[in-house]
């Protein structure tokens, strides 16, 4: 029987560069990326971690080649970015994953240091990573990008202004450019997860863990990385051409629940 759709929703040898991809959701999506036959570019500060991830992706027979990359070095980024576009001929899809995250109060003796470093990573890292990617997703027949924010963009807890606010921006940048390049055929949507089991979280007690989760996530868990990354490739699929300038929680649906 012949299939009455018509737009494709595979992956299948597009170059997709992912930030902070040594561990966590990066992890996962680099894994998920190449499992559907993606080239995957992985990129993170941790070479080490770089180097394990790109050996599990091409041990279970996927491409993928890695890059370390301090993220808050404007022209590392730019060269990066242009030898993963020289060896993979081309890059389609930019994940700007990479985060940090930091508690501090607003009256804290280092809370400027904090500041600066947080929205270096989160959010100046995205400006930058998009720039030196645009030329190269212009010439792509379905370039994409998905910037990671977080439930934090689009609420708020103490002691997290300076991450809240990155994610916040992040947010407002995804949508400042799904308006700008539009007409280039670019998309560019964002992820906002929720409560995950990632290196962020790891610190917090199971009990604790438990009792957030059940008090605050209708699902009553924390998520895995790779339930996050299935949310990012839904929104890189040559099908979801249509979409741009979304902010997807990811999240269990804790952000629609009131009390």
């Amino acid at each position: 029987m012949a299939k009455l759709s018509t737009l494709s929703r595979s992956i299948e040898g597009k170059v997709a560069l992912i930030t902070g991809a040594a561990n966590g959701m990066g992890r996962a999506t680099a894994h998920l990326f190449a499992d559907e036959g993606a080239h995957v570019a992985v990129v993170d500060v941790d070479a080490d971690g770089v180097e394990q991830v790109v050996e599990e992706i091409t041990g279970a027979g996927g491409t993928a080649q890695g890059w370390a990359l301090d993220l808050r070095d404007a022209d590392a980024i730019r060269q990066v970015v242009e030898a993963v576009a020289a060896d993979f001929g081309g890059l389609d899809i930019l994940i700007n994953n990479a985060g940090v995250s930091q508690h501090v109060q607003i009256d804290d003796e280092g809370y400027e240091a904090v500041w600066d470093r947080l929205q270096d990573v989160l959010l100046r890292a995205h400006t930058r990573t998009i720039r030196a990617a645009l030329p190269f997703l212009r010439n792509s027949d379905s370039g994409r990008i998905v910037n990671i924010a977080s439930t934090e963009g689009l609420g708020a807890t103490p002691h997290t202004s300076p991450y809240t606010a990155a994610k916040h921006g992040v947010i407002g940048l995804t949508r400042s450019m799904a308006v700008e390049l539009g007409r280039d055929g670019i998309t560019v949507n964002c992820i906002c997860p929720g409560p995950i089991r990632t290196n962020m979280t790891a610190a917090i007690p199971e009990d604790h863990k438990t009792i957030f989760a059940k008090r605050r996530v209708p699902l009553r868990r924390y998520a895995v990385p790779e339930e996050v990354a299935h949310g990012t490739l839904s929104l890189v699929l040559p099908a979801s051409g249509y979409i741009n300038g979304v902010a997807l929680p990811v999240d269990g649906g804790m952000t629609i629940k009131n009390a």
